[in-house]
């Protein structure tokens, strides 16, 4: 049992008073919660379950982009491609506080390279062998077939090549020895995790009593009629009955199959880290645009400013989802080397490294395919655990959620034999229904909501939570509390969101519930102001705050390698 409370949540309480549905969903990273807002929208009686706090899995270490999946083309992956370009359309509209048209560059240092070997990769060796660099003439092939999948029903630019001349000057920090650069839009989600507990909001309040959801639940076994479960925060085991189980644990899905007595083995994930920097200079030299780019090891790489910092991924490395998922100083290393190898008259080093982060894509067996060139597609693998149907997701990304939501539905719906009634494809997540689209209409809004606050904390938050950003208006003082030693935030708002958004440790408040990690700069006092600012809406005793505070710094120390109050990172342990 946990040593800082017994007391049972209100969302394990639902399950335990009525401990059945017709649908229970283990997993609550976006796929797991996607498929839960599609299946409360039909009506149907679902539950959800995350061992973890929502989104702190494989969900929350993605590279912040919605992107059709350009580099998947090489793969042969139309189908897939076709799909993520119709989704980041979606989003654009359906989620427009979150997701946001980003201009993409590639620097480009080759005409003809990879011509032939590409498509011999893709035709004959099929991802084996060492991939060959990818020169002007393939990139701008790739490129025009994206424009044919972009446009349909988009709104998106078509894309443009450049000469080194006027690529230098609209990116003078860029190495003169590029050939040409290619830009094309794809779509920033500059808040992963908060775009997710919007859809779960969505399902919750869609569904009322019919959608439960609860984090710190495990499925620990099976049993005659269903699913045992375990809440993580009392220790408190309970039978949940289930006419369907869905497995959406990601890169754990082998391993919950394991748990539940219906051992699979469909998943050979590849470990992704990234890096956030406190680097000015580099952030002035992206221009405002993210930079994507084929390394020398031939991997597909990024450096993209986001929330006032630059990202700088992704590794893809084999990976076993037993072990922790951490930032190793090799990748950190090959981070360096890859910024170097864009804008070498740029220097970095630890010291400006303000979080890192890594985790393992829930990717198929591939055996001795290259990691590169497995595939980013999903599929749904059914199998049964005692009476119940089981449903297992295999794959997916985050940026065709919704259409895999979709998918994974249907399946579900035709298993119990029934209809669906709503479509997603048109519909507002969360803050995003009736966001503001232009000046004149943001101006508009912040004056009908304001409700009597500055007009720079409204606007403030209406970028941070959307038009979501009335609830919490309404339940801020005038002049709210200034949040001891975390800039940007109240100790009000921080409370509303304890008290809103289900969080049960002091990380979920500071990983996923704000941005207040990922953009660097916490001190053990600003873990000490947050833990006192939910303390009281938690019921949190000083006890249970130093706990928090404690657990937390360690957290941040082993998994992202923050040392609290100091730059650079902390050693891996």
């Amino acid at each position: 049992m946990n040593e800082c409370t017994s007391t049972e949540r209100a969302d394990v309480a639902a399950l335990r008073e009525r401990p059945g549905a017709d649908v229970l969903v283990i997993g609550g990273g976006i796929n797991g919660i996607a498929v839960f807002r599609e299946l409360a929208l039909q009506g149907v009686d679902v539950a959800l379950v995350e061992r973890g706090d929502f989104v702190s899995g494989a969900s929350s270490a993605s590279s912040h982009m919605v992107h059709g999946g350009i580099r998947y083309l090489e793969n042969g992956e139309l189908r897939l491609v076709r799909e993520a370009v119709q989704e980041r359309n979606r989003l654009t509209r359906n989620a427009p506080h979150y997701v946001k048209p980003l201009l993409t560059t590639i620097p480009i240092f080759s005409t003809f390279s990879g011509v032939l070997t590409a498509p011999f990769r893709l035709l004959v060796t099929h991802g084996r062998g060492k991939p060959r660099e990818r020169g002007a003439l393939l990139i701008k092939i790739g490129l025009m077939l994206y424009d044919t999948f972009s446009r349909g029903g988009g709104r998106i630019p078509r894309h443009r090549f450049h000469g080194r001349t006027r690529s230098l000057r609209d990116l003078p920090r860029l190495t003169p020895s590029i050939k040409y650069t290619a830009s094309y839009f794809d779509a920033s989600m500059h808040s992963p995790e908060r775009l997710a507990l919007d859809v779960l909001s969505d399902g919750v309040a869609a569904g009322g009593d019919r959608a439960r959801a609860a984090n710190y639940v495990s499925a620990v076994g099976a049993v005659p009629d269903g699913i045992r479960l375990r809440d993580e925060v009392t220790g408190a085991e309970f039978d949940f009955a289930a006419r369907l189980v869905i497995n959406a644990t990601g890169p754990w899905t082998d391993l919950t199959n394991e748990a539940l007595g219906a051992p699979t083995s469909f998943l050979g994930g590849t470990k992704g880290s990234h890096i956030v920097l406190d680097h000015p200079e580099l952030l002035d030299a992206t221009g405002g645009r993210e930079i994507f780019f084929e390394h020398s090891d031939g991997r597909i790489v990024l450096i993209y400013p986001v929330k006032g910092r630059v990202l700088v991924g992704t590794t893809d490395i084999d990976a076993d989802p037993r072990e922790p998922s951490r930032c190793t100083d090799e990748e950190v290393d090959y981070f360096f080397d890859l910024i170097g190898h864009v804008f070498p008259a740029i220097r970095v080093d630890r010291s400006q490294i303000v979080y890192t982060f890594s985790g393992i894509r829930p990717l198929p067996r591939h055996d001795d395919t290259a990691p590169g060139f497995v595939s980013r597609d999903y599929r749904i693998e059914r199998g049964r655990i005692g009476r119940a149907p089981l449903l297992s997701l295999v794959g997916g990304k985050w940026t065709t959620f919704r259409a895999l939501g979709e998918h994974l539905a249907d399946e579900a719906l035709a298993l119990l034999g029934a209809e669906r009634i709503a479509s997603t494809r048109a519909t507002p997540i969360g803050g995003g229904a009736g966001f503001p689209s232009g000046r004149a209409s943001r101006r508009i809004w912040i004056a009908r909501h304001g409700r009597g606050h500055d007009p720079e904390l409204v606007s403030a938050l209406l970028d941070r939570y959307g038009t979501s950003a009335a609830e919490v208006l309404r339940a801020l003082p005038s002049v709210p509390t200034d949040s001891r030693d975390l800039p940007g935030y109240s100790d009000e708002e921080l409370a509303w969101l304890a008290a809103q958004e289900r969080v049960v440790h002091l990380d979920d408040l500071l990983l996923r519930r704000t941005s207040l990690a990922f953009t660097g700069g916490l001190t053990r006092a600003g873990l000490e102001g947050a833990a006192a600012a939910i303390a009281p809406v938690l019921g949190w005793s000083a006890e249970r705050c130093g706990h928090e505070v404690s657990r937390t710094a360690e957290l941040l120390r082993r998994e992202h390698r923050v040392i609290l109050g100091e730059s650079g990172i902390a050693p891996l342990t």
